[in-house]
């Protein structure tokens, strides 16, 4: 079905539901940045828990939420998703505030867990929501505009975090967790006015069986794309997490390089995300773009591998074209992923899809750290050439997979 598409700016000042929304994620990632920029610095410094030791109790959170992505979707089907919102974003400013009680490995893991359970299950509740309150092609404008308010927000509460980092105090670091916190409270209240009738479950699908035609368990072609998905997604953990090794560790590039770099794809994708979103509206067109971002991977890997075999001058060239590919290809998968995890789903089990669709990209998080690394540490060149066929490949079987099915 064809419908006419709303200018983004006049659905955002004449969709109250839009507005909320919009201004709940920008709350929410003001957070987030602050939050997860003083993390492990809070850890090791102030409360003194080794490095190993954090990683560990991160990693069992990281473990957590991948249960928390399914479980929650499939309850998005069954229960308000605006309640549901209401109540993760209550525990997960009570675990941000209880972090200023962290004072070893078990207390980490109880208080690292109920923030993942939270982020991660608000995440599915909240692609239900947006999948009913917004129509076909207008859910990936609407998920695309979310992200880049997204990037603001945790740019903006990046920067705050360097108060602390420039105090250097224990309260400095706790008062700046707790406002975190806070601000999680402030969204809950905000939860609140969502209608009910957008976001909701409609009526009777709170009785459907988990075992109907439209459970994602059964739904292989689902299930493949979700793996998929899953794979490619762990170029995030690769220029967050190996990236930066790369460049210090390989690269005559200056070490503060790392910075900058990060920038190009935070204000990239804030420039870019809505505009290159066009075009995915259909399973076709999603698989057309998937392939699109599967090559511009590859191209990614290839020049970042390059940077660490030329002079100084040409690797901060070749570095920053690398960004620029990376950001391009995450860009456009994430695009194209967003309107196959709604376009493959039945409509009264939107849910539990977005729940299973998130669930894959947790598993491919949790596995990217040490994928990446080893990829990229160990093998160096080598390691990024196969890097580039494990993008590729999974691009390539995700178009494949959208050719057999009709728009």
């Amino acid at each position: 079905m064809t419908t006419t598409a709303v200018p983004l700016r006049a659905l955002v000042r004449d969709d109250p539901v839009l507005r909320r929304l919009l201004t709940v994620t920008l709350v929410d990632t003001v957070g987030r940045g602050a939050f997860f920029t003083l993390t492990m610095l809070y850890l090791t410094t102030v409360v003194g828990i080794p490095a190993v030791t954090a990683g560990i109790g991160l990693t069992v959170a990281g473990g957590v939420g991948v249960f928390a992505s399914l479980g929650f979707g499939h309850l998005a089907d069954r229960w308000s998703s605006r309640r549901m919102l209401i109540v993760l974003h209550l525990v997960q400013a009570a675990a941000l505030i209880g972090y200023i009680a962290v004072d070893g490995l078990l207390s980490l893991i109880v208080v690292a867990s109920l923030v993942t359970l939270a982020q991660q299950g608000g995440s599915s509740v909240r692609s239900a929501a947006v999948g009913r309150a917004f129509p076909g092609a207008e859910r990936v404008r609407i998920r695309a505009t979310m992200r880049t308010v997204t990037n603001i927000g945790i740019a903006a509460g990046t920067a705050i975090a360097a108060i602390p980092l420039a105090i250097g105090s224990g309260d400095a670091y706790r008062i700046t967790m707790a406002a975190a916190g806070v601000l999680y409270l402030v969204s809950s209240v905000l939860l609140t006015g969502l209608p009910a009738d957008r976001v909701d479950a409609r009526p009777g699908s709170s009785t459907a069986a988990p075992e109907v035609t439209g459970s994602p368990y059964r739904d292989g072609r689902f299930l493949a794309v979700t793996a998929l998905s899953g794979v490619f997604g762990m170029q995030f953990g690769l220029f967050e997490v190996a990236v930066p090794l790369w460049v210090v560790e390989h690269t005559t590039a200056p070490d503060v390089l790392v910075s900058p770099l990060l920038l190009v794809n935070t204000a990239l994708v804030v420039a870019l995300q809505v505009r290159l979103s066009r075009g995915t509206g259909t399973v076709r067109g999603a698989g057309r773009v998937m392939a699109h971002a599967g090559w511009l991977m590859a191209v990614a890997c290839g020049l970042w591998a390059a940077a660490g075999a030329v002079p100084m001058a040409v690797a901060v060239v070749v570095l920053f074209a690398a960004a620029t590919m990376h950001t391009l290809a995450e860009i456009t998968s994430s695009a194209a992923g967003w309107s196959l995890s709604f376009e493959l789903a039945p409509p009264d089990r939107i849910g539990a899809y977005q729940g299973m669709y998130g669930t894959g990209f947790a598993l491919g998080a949790m596995a990217a750290p040490l994928v990446v690394t080893a990829a990229v540490n160990d093998l160096g060149t080598t390691g990024w050439a196969l890097l580039a066929v494990l993008f590729l490949g999974s691009a390539t079987g995700i178009t494949a997979i959208t050719r057999r099915r009709r728009s």
